[in-house]
């Protein structure tokens, strides 16, 4: 689905959700139901939430990563590990 903009000459700009490539040249405006003209913009695709603000963060790293100065900090209790770990051996001293 992709979201059009059309406006109409009463209410402004008003927008509506199509199958991709099945706008048409004119729309009724949902406030007035007077025929609005499309604007011809690139066609926003719906998406999901996630997904977008995903796609949204990885654009900007592009242009402006984040610098760190080291790991977060470490909050509330970890993760119990594999207990199979405990029998390995370990090195050191």
């Amino acid at each position: 689905m992709a979201t059009y903009v059309y406006r109409c000459a009463d209410c402004g700009d008003f927008e509506l959700t199509r199958p991709l490539g099945e706008a048409g040249p004119s729309e009724r405006c949902p406030a007035c139901a007077a025929p609005g003209r499309r604007v011809w913009t690139a066609p926003r695709l719906a998406g999901n939430g996630v997904r977008m603000r995903a796609a949204a963060a990885e654009e900007r790293s592009a242009h402006a990563p984040t610098v760190t100065s080291g790991p977060p900090p470490r909050r509330g209790v970890r993760a119990p590990g594999d207990p199979r770990h405990a029998r390995l051996p370990r090195g050191g001293s």
